[in-house]
């Protein structure tokens, strides 16, 4: 008889590479943030207890009776981030379904440009490239857009197409310029976004004084109004909110579809990452410096229209509003993931709308809000301090390192 063979042992099953994945995401990019988040709160707190007149009223008694002290920091702190809430997300005081969801309408409007400038400077990020002129792409964006909107008679659909297709090319082109000068002439990309901010933000303004754009009868910087054949149609029923936020969505599901699942993507990813091991790849690099722009470009194009047709529905010399800043700060809390920059116009579009309410509420200072935004890109900036206060692991790269932190 011959000796039984031995059975294999079956391997042992292996851990799928999805949960790691996901653990790692959460650990080293969406746990920071939102403990940033967390920080940047807890210090506006004690700036909002700092300024309030009965905080103060009370300190001067508190060896006395420190408690009067405590509770008027407590109730100077919960009805200002109460009132925040309301002016953000719902009030249920309200008698009426607009006035119960319209913090929530208003918090999605002003999140739709910072969403889709966030993805304009998230994209070059991919590829080591720092992109601060997002600012004169919108506006560049808002004047082309505006333009075919109020200067040319079109049927209803076709008009708001070609306004919008108008909107995406000038963003395009705004932004290929310091991409075509970084390819073939080496020049910085942030300096050339930097000095194309100016040319924007004075262009518009030379523009708004000729007969091309000028409202006709008015003498200050406006154009003619929007048709409601350009105007992107309304989303719900009460406020402003319309279909440019969902404009801003699909934007940045392709934005992460280009940079996850995309030939594009990989070459970005590469080149963020290496980019002299792009080139002995056989990747082009200057013609991926010029992609990464375009693309950008195109991204501050939908923050361009949203303003232009959606919210504003005219053009004048602060259409930009100062979004294409705010865009740079959503992009670093994002951490240059499309998903996270959708979460992080979402909170900015919050912290705007609710601020809002805060000061006409409290009499808590609009300027608690720009503080809050400061400090969670301060938080951002500096793992080191976040891991040292919550006892994490080191949370990775600084914003810095980012273009090459968040390629994987």
């Amino acid at each position: 008889m011959s000796a039984p063979v031995a059975e294999t042992p079956a391997p042992a099953p292996q851990p799928s590479a999805a949960r790691p994945r996901a653990t790692s995401f959460w650990r080293s990019t969406a746990l920071p943030s939102l403990l940033s988040v967390v920080m940047a709160l807890v210090v506006g707190a004690v700036l909002i207890a700092l300024s309030d007149d009965d905080v103060r009223a009370a300190s001067q008694y508190f060896f006395s009776r420190p408690t009067d002290t405590f509770v008027a920091v407590w109730q100077s702190v919960t009805q200002a981030y109460a009132a925040l809430f309301r002016g953000s997300i719902i009030n249920l005081s309200a008698d009426s379904v607009a006035g119960v969801l319209g913090p929530l309408a208003n918090t999605l409007l002003f999140a739709t440009p910072l969403i889709a400038g966030g993805l304009a400077v998230a994209i070059p990020f991919r590829a080591g490239m720092f992109n601060i002129g997002t600012e004169g792409q919108i506006t560049v964006a808002a004047v082309f857009a505006a333009y075919v909107g109020f200067a040319f008679a079109l049927p209803p659909v076709v008009h708001l197409v070609a306004a919008v297709l108008a909107g995406l090319l000038g963003g395009a082109l705004w932004g290929a310029i310091p991409g075509v000068l970084k390819a073939t002439t080496g020049a910085h990309e942030v300096i050339t976004t930097i000095m194309l901010n100016y040319v924007a933000r004075f262009g518009i303004l030379f523009a708004l004084g000729t007969t091309y754009f000028q409202r006709e009868g008015r003498a200050d910087p406006i154009s003619p109004p929007i048709p409601d054949t350009a105007a992107l149609p309304a989303l719900l029923p009460f406020g402003r909110l319309n279909w440019a936020f969902v404009i801003a969505l699909a934007a940045a599901a392709l934005a992460w579809w280009l940079i996850n699942r995309s030939t594009v993507g990989f070459r970005l990813r590469a080149v963020g990452a290496n980019p002299e091991a792009a080139r002995t790849a056989g990747m082009s690099v200057p013609r991926t410096y010029v992609t990464a722009m375009v693309l950008a470009g195109t991204f501050a194009g939908v923050a361009g229209v949203s303003q232009v047709l959606g919210s504003e529905k005219v053009l004048t010399g602060g259409i930009s509003a100062g979004l294409g800043f705010d865009a740079i700060t959503v992009a670093l809390l994002g951490r240059a993931n499309p998903l996270g920059v959708v979460a992080a116009g979402l909170l900015f579009g919050g912290l705007k709308a609710g601020g809002l309410t805060m000061q006409a509420t409290t009499g808590t200072s609009l300027d608690i809000v720009v503080v809050l935004q400061a400090l969670i890109v301060l938080f951002i900036a500096a793992p080191a301090l976040i891991s040292a206060v919550f006892r994490l692991r080191s949370t990775g790269a600084g914003v810095g390192q980012l273009s090459k932190g968040w390629n994987g």
